[in-house]
C-alpha cells in the first residue's frame, strides 16, 4: 500500500465517480478502477458498491475514508514542517550572551530582528560571563554565544566580530573629577577600583589592568563583584570607580558619570561564537542577522 493508493481512495470517495475521480487525479479511468480494486483486495474489504449509474461508499468505505484523510494531513504537515526545518523557520536555537552584550544595540537588534522573522523557532536565551559561555558551547550546551574578545584560542569554534567600542570611566556624581570632559588613566592611580571577575588573563578585567599598568601603576581594586551591572550600582553608590564599555552610559545616570578615556585605547570588542560543526539553518540565519546589525544599528 502506498500514500498515492490512499489518495485515489479518497478522491474517488469524494467524487464517487470513477470517471470524474480519474480526471480530477489527471490519469485515465482503467488504472484508477485497476488501483482501487487492488486496495480493496490488499485490505480484504469492499469499499465501494457499484451499481450501474451508482456508486456509494461501504460501511468499511467510510471508516478508511476518515483515517485515510488523518493520515494525508499528517504526511502534508509533515512534510511542510520538513521545508520549515530545512529553511531554519522552526526548531530551537540556544543563545548566550555577556551582560554588557545584552546592552549593545547589535545584539539587542539580532534578538528582536530573529524573534520577528522567526516567530516559530523556539529561542532561549542565557546570560553568563564569556568564559562560562564559551565552556558551554564546548559541551554543545548552547549553539551561539555573544562574548567579549579577547577571548583564548579553539580550533573548534567560529568567531566573528560584532562590533568595537571605547571604554568610558564610571564615577560617582559627587566624585571630584565628575565634572571633566575627558580622563587621563593616569588621573585615576590613587582611585578605588570596583570590577568585575577576572577568572583568566583575558576580557574587559584584563584589559583595564593591563592599560592602568602601562600607564605604570596598578589599579587598587577594593571590590570585586559578579556582574558589571554590579560595578555600575556600587558606584551609584560611591564606593569607588570603574571602567566598562561605552554601551553601559545608560546605566544608574542619576547617580553616575561616564567620561572617556584619552589616549589608552581602550576598546571593548565584541564578538559571536559558534562551532562550526554545530551551524543549523536557524544558527545560520542568526548570523546573517549579526552581519546584517552593522548597518542597521547606529552608534
Amino acid at each position: 500500500m502506498e500514500l498515492r493508493h490512499l489518495r485515489y481512495f479518497v478522491v474517488t470517495a469524494e467524487e464517487l465517480h470513477f470517471t470524474k475521480a480519474a480526471r480530477r487525479l489527471g490519469i485515465s479511468q482503467p488504472p484508477l478502477t485497476y488501483q482501487i480494486k487492488s486496495l480493496e483486495e490488499e485490505i480484504g474489504v469492499k469499499l465501494f458498491d457499484r451499481q450501474p449509474g451508482n456508486v456509494r461508499l461501504t460501511e468499511p468505505g467510510e471508516v478508511l475514508l476518515g483515517e485515510c484523510r488523518v493520515i494525508l494531513e499528517r504526511v502534508a504537515k509533515a512534510t511542510e514542517r520538513c521545508r520549515l526545518a530545512a529553511a531554519g523557520r522552526i526548531g530551537r536555537l540556544s543563545v548566550g550572551f555577556t551582560e554588557s552584550a545584552s546592552f549593545t544595540g547589535e545584539v539587542t537588534w539580532v534578538l528582536q530582528k530573529f524573534r520577528e522573522l522567526y516567530p516559530e523557532v523556539e529561542l532561549t536565551l542565557e546570560e553568563h560571563r564569556t568564559e562560562p559561555l564559551m565552556e558551554r558551547l564546548r559541551h554543545r550546551q548552547l549553539d551561539v554565544a555573544f562574548v567579549r574578545l579577547p577571548i583564548g584560542r579553539d580550533s573548534d569554534m567560529e568567531f566573528k566580530l560584532v562590533s568595537t567600542e571605547p571604554m568610558v570611566v564610571a564615577l560617582p556624581k559627587s566624585h571630584h573629577l565628575a565634572n571633566r570632559e575627558i580622563l587621563e588613566l593616569t588621573q585615576l592611580r590613587d582611585e578605588p577600583f570596583v570590577l568585575y571577575p577576572r577568572p583568566t588573563r583575558m576580557g574587559l578585567t584584563d584589559q583595564v589592568i593591563t592599560a592602568c599598568e602601562r600607564e605604570g601603576f596598578s589599579p587598587r581594586v577594593v571590590q570585586n563583584v559578579p556582574q558589571i551591572s554590579s560595578t555600575i550600582n556600587l558606584v551609584a553608590a560611591s564606593l569607588g570607580i570603574t571602567i566598562v564599555p561605552a554601551c553601559m552610559s545608560t546605566s544608574r545616570v542619576d547617580q553616575v558619570r561616564y567620561i572617556p578615556i584619552r589616549g589608552a585605547e581602550l576598546l571593548a570588542s565584541l564578538g559571536v561564537a559558534w562551532r562550526e560543526d554545530a551551524a543549523t539553518t536557524a544558527l545560520k540565519n542568526l548570523l546573517a542577522l549579526v552581519e546584517e546589525s552593522k548597518s542597521n544599528v547606529l552608534r
